[in-house]
C-alpha cells in the first residue's frame, strides 16, 4: 500500500527542494520564510507586482511583495461582501443552533432560513453577530416554513447592504461565491459554480412540516451554520439563499460533498416582503392533493377523500382525482415533489397549462392558481 505523503500541505507535489535553515551573525536560526510564502503564493495563483528587496544580513534576504488583485477578483468581492453578511445564534425552548444571514436594507431587516431561528419562534433569544464582532438582540419579523425563509429586525441605521441580483437569468456554469459561518467560523467564504437549476428539493423542519424549494444548486462548499447566508455572483450580487446539503451519511461523512442548494433570490424576496409586512406569507396553490405512495411517472391526484378541493383551480379546470400530472408550463413532472416545487415557484394568480393523463389518454388544461390560506 502506498504510504500516505509527508510533504506539508502548503508545498506542490513532485520534487521540492528542502527549504533551507540560514544562521545569522548571532548563531540564531532563522527559517527563509520567503520561499514558504512563494510556495504559497503559487499554489493559490495570487497575482504578485513588482517587489522590493532589502539585504539585512549576510545572507537572509527579505522579499516585500505587493500583491494587486482586481476589482472583480474573488478577494475584492469577498471584502465587499462580507460587513453585509451576520452570524446568527439562538436559544429556545426546543434547543439551539446558529446560521448566517445577510442585510435587506440599511434599517436592519435581516434575511435568513426558517429553521436558523425557529426554535426562537415562540420562546427564546436571538442574537445577531455583524462582520465587526458588535453583537445586538434581534426580533423576529416573521417566518415561513414553506419556503423555509425567515426576517430578523436589529435596532441598527446605515447597516451595509448587497444588491439583489435576478436568479431567473443565472446559468448553468456560472461563478458563485457562497459567505457565512460554518460551524460557527464567521466570514467564511467558498467559491465555485451554478450545477444546475430548477431542482426539486424538499426538506423537514422541526415542526414536522417540509419545505419545498426550486432550489439553485452549486459546487460551492457549504456546511452547518452557512443556512441563510448569501449565494452571490461575480458582480456581488446575491442570487440565492443558502439553504440545504446533500451528504452521504452522518458523523465525518455529513459534511459538504459539493452538493449544495440555495433558495433563488426572485423567491425570496418574494417572501420577505409579505414577512416584513404582515409577519406571514401566502405561496400559489392548485387545489388539489397529491398521492405520496404513486410510483408511477408523473403526480397523481390523491383518490383518498377530497384530492380536489370543490370550487378550487383544479376543479374549476376540470381535473379529478386519479389524474396524473406530467407536466406544468412544459416543465416534465417526475414525482408529487417536482409538481409542488414548481406550483410554489409560480405566483398567485399565475395562469399555468398542465398536462396529465386519465384513464391513459393525454389531456391539457389551464389552471389559475389561488393563494394558500394561513
Amino acid at each position: 500500500m502506498k504510504q500516505p505523503s509527508s510533504t506539508p500541505w502548503w508545498q506542490p507535489s513532485g520534487e521540492i527542494k528542502p527549504v533551507r535553515v540560514i544562521q545569522s551573525k548571532n548563531n540564531t536560526n532563522f527559517f527563509a520564510l520567503a520561499v514558504v510564502i512563494a510556495l504559497i503564493a503559487g499554489g493559490i495563483g495570487a497575482a504578485v507586482g513588482r517587489s522590493t528587496t532589502t539585504n539585512i544580513g549576510a545572507n537572509l534576504v527579505e522579499t516585500n511583495n505587493k500583491v494587486e488583485r482586481a476589482p472583480d477578483s474573488i478577494a475584492a468581492l469577498a471584502a465587499r461582501v462580507i460587513p453585509a453578511v451576520v452570524s446568527i445564534s439562538v436559544t429556545g425552548s426546543s434547543g439551539s443552533g446558529t446560521g448566517s444571514g445577510f442585510f435587506l436594507d440599511s434599517n436592519g431587516y435581516i434575511l435568513t432560513n426558517n429553521h436558523v431561528v425557529e426554535a426562537a419562534a415562540t420562546r427564546g433569544t436571538i442574537t445577531v453577530e455583524l462582520s465587526d464582532g458588535k453583537k445586538y438582540g434581534a426580533k423576529l419579523m416573521g417566518r415561513d416554513n414553506s419556503y423555509d425563509l425567515a426576517v430578523l429586525k436589529i435596532d441598527v441605521t446605515s447597516a451595509p447592504t448587497l444588491q439583489l441580483g435576478n436568479s431567473d437569468l443565472v446559468q448553468v456554469g456560472d461563478s458563485v461565491i457562497a459567505i457565512g459561518s460554518p460551524l460557527g467560523l464567521s466570514g467564511t467564504v467558498t467559491s465555485g459554480i451554478i450545477s444546475s437549476k430548477n431542482r426539486a428539493v424538499t426538506t423537514g423542519s422541526g415542526s414536522g412540516e417540509s419545505s419545498f424549494i426550486n432550489a439553485l444548486q452549486t459546487d460551492a462548499a457549504i456546511n452547518p451554520g452557512n443556512s441563510g447566508g448569501p449565494l452571490v455572483d461575480l458582480t456581488g450580487a446575491v442570487i440565492g439563499v443558502n439553504s440545504a446539503i446533500a451528504t452521504l451519511g452522518s458523523g465525518s461523512r455529513s459534511g459538504s460533498i459539493g452538493l449544495g442548494f440555495a433558495i433563488p433570490i426572485n423567491q425570496a424576496k418574494k417572501t420577505a416582503e409579505q414577512l416584513i409586512k404582515t409577519g406571514s406569507a401566502t405561496y400559489p396553490i392548485m387545489g388539489i392533493s397529491v398521492d405520496t405512495r404513486f410510483t408511477g411517472t408523473g403526480a397523481q391526484i390523491s383518490t383518498d377523500g377530497a384530492g380536489v378541493t370543490p370550487a378550487g383551480p383544479a376543479d374549476k379546470a376540470g381535473l379529478k382525482a386519479g389524474d396524473i400530472i406530467t407536466s406544468l408550463d412544459g416543465i416534465e413532472i417526475s414525482n408529487s415533489d417536482e409538481l409542488i416545487v414548481a406550483i410554489r415557484s409560480k405566483n398567485v394568480g399565475d395562469k399555468v397549462k398542465i398536462k396529465y393523463t386519465r384513464n391513459n389518454i393525454s389531456r391539457e388544461a389551464t389552471v389559475t392558481l389561488a393563494a394558500s390560506k394561513k
